[in-house]
């Protein structure tokens, strides 16, 4: 915050050479994102009229000087802030001492915006205290406004104690009728740096509803505030309510990606999906996680052909890695959108990023399942030889289903036999076994049958 506000710095111009300078607030205050308007009303007029000491000519006179240093009125004449100091701490050692608290007050004030314009800010602080320490001898609104310059630069100095204090006091000596959004929005930017989260949400809520009152659009770093305190409470519902508010007013990418994350803490997933697909389609989703993450969404919401879509073109654009687990991936997707032919080329994929026999079983299975028996046969052979397989039950499964298609019928049953011996496959693979075996009975009785009768064909057929 201190390099955002230093920024400003050399670009500073006093409005007036002996009374209060606001353009050393104005420029703070812009300097951490509040508007300068609630302050501009000091130079327009007080709250009260207090009896002060005068300004005599002399000192006028004498002040002009490190004034015409700090702001020279020739064209083109940078102002020389060193020399001003010097003229300044002359006029402390050898004048002050027999001058009245305003023209003091004058003399201090001077100082706090030389020092703040040579980016010295404790000094500034320091003489600007000094300005206040001369009350009631001043005029209200000189105090009033200096103690809220020096809130600010204690606020640009992360002093956020110092920063609270200088603004309840600020509070307590304002005309209401003068405190606006912006007062209310700063408030509660200290309260929030001094983790006092309550009272930062009030005054953040405050300058809100000034602005809604006036039918404007509250500023979008106020919504951000209470975002902020919002989620640091975990008060989700209304985390979602503010991003609705700053999507439609303040579009950017982060608001969009937030909101869509926060739906998901509140159970609403497919608004989450939904979302975080609008932000894909607008290209806000350039990261690998954020991809994969809509696309386990979409597969959870039963989008599985879109999600198969999505993963598959960040796959071949290089976004996300062609890893065995991606592919793994991308196959169990085109597998529930009933895309096999898609899946088993996405699986073979992965299978041969893999060390182990275990997605060559599955790969088995899925060309049983498409009656591809010689396939499935052939990648199973690779599993067993690999080894690692999760579940050789469903493997030997597999291979009995294959073996039964192509009628290889003893090969069946030795492979459902071993199936069973897991329970978890049992009942499935002893049908199938009993299957096998009256198709191996019917099949070897046929053969006998037919051997009989080729016997006795023989047997009846004379010899030459």
């Amino acid at each position: 915050m201190k390099l955002i506000a230093k920024k400003f710095l050399k670009n500073l111009a006093i409005a007036t050479p002996l009374a209060f300078v606001p353009t050393a607030s104005v420029m703070v205050l812009d300097a951490i994102g509040v508007s300068a308007e609630s302050f501009k009303v000091y130079a327009q007029e007080e709250r009260k009229t207090r009896k002060t000491p005068a300004l005599s000519q002399a000192v006028y006179k004498k002040l002009a000087v490190p004034n015409g240093l700090a702001n020279p009125e020739e064209e083109g004449v940078e102002p020389d802030f060193k020399k001003a100091l010097e003229e300044l701490k002359k006029l402390e050692a050898k004048d002050a001492k027999s001058w009245n608290e305003y023209e003091v007050a004058n003399l201090y004030n001077t100082f706090g915006y030389v020092y703040y314009s040579l980016e010295n800010f404790p000094q500034a602080i320091k003489y600007y205290k000094l300005v206040v320490a001369q009350s009631p001898n001043i005029p209200e609104g000189l105090e009033i406004g200096t103690i809220f310059t020096i809130a600010q630069l204690q606020f640009v100095s992360e002093d956020y104690a110092g920063a609270l204090e200088s603004l309840k006091k600020w509070f307590t000596l304002q005309d209401p009728m003068f405190i606006t959004a912006d007062n209310y929005s700063l408030l509660a930017q200290a309260y929030y740096q001094n983790k006092q989260f309550d009272q930062a949400l009030s005054n953040i809520y405050k300058a809100i509803d000034i602005y809604k009152k006036k039918g404007e659009l509250p500023k979008e770093n106020w919504y951000s505030i209470a975002l902020a305190i919002e989620f640091e409470r975990e008060n989700y519902k209304e985390v979602v309510g503010i991003l609705e508010i700053l999507v439609r007013n303040y579009p950017k990418p982060a608001y969009f990606k937030q909101l869509a994350g926060v739906y998901g803490l509140v159970n609403k997933e497919k608004n989450q999906m939904y979302l975080s697909d609008a932000n894909y389609v607008a290209g806000f989703s350039d990261k690998q996680q954020e991809v994969l993450n809509l696309v386990y969404m979409m597969m959870g919401e039963g989008y599985s052909y879109r999600a198969a879509k999505v993963l598959e073109k960040g796959i071949d654009s290089k976004l996300i890695d062609g890893t065995e687990k991606n592919y793994e991936l991308l196959s169990n997707a085109w597998l529930v959108s009933q895309e096999t032919d898609k899946a088993i080329d996405a699986l073979t994929k992965a299978a041969e990023k893999s060390g182990s026999g275990d997605l060559y079983a599955r790969l088995a299975g899925l060309y049983a399942d498409d009656d591809q028996s010689k396939k499935a046969l052939e990648f199973a052979d690779i599993a067993f030889k690999k080894g690692g397989i999760k579940r050789e039950d469903s493997l030997y499964i597999s291979v009995g289903i294959a073996n039964a298609n192509l009628a290889r019928w003893a090969e069946a049953v030795k492979a459902f036999e071993e199936a069973s011996k897991d329970s978890r496959s049992k009942a499935f693979a002893s049908n199938w076994k009993k299957y096998a075996e009256s198709e191996l009975d019917r099949e070897l009785k046929l053969a006998a049958d037919e051997k009989k009768a080729n016997q006795a064909k023989a047997a009846k057929t004379p010899k030459s």
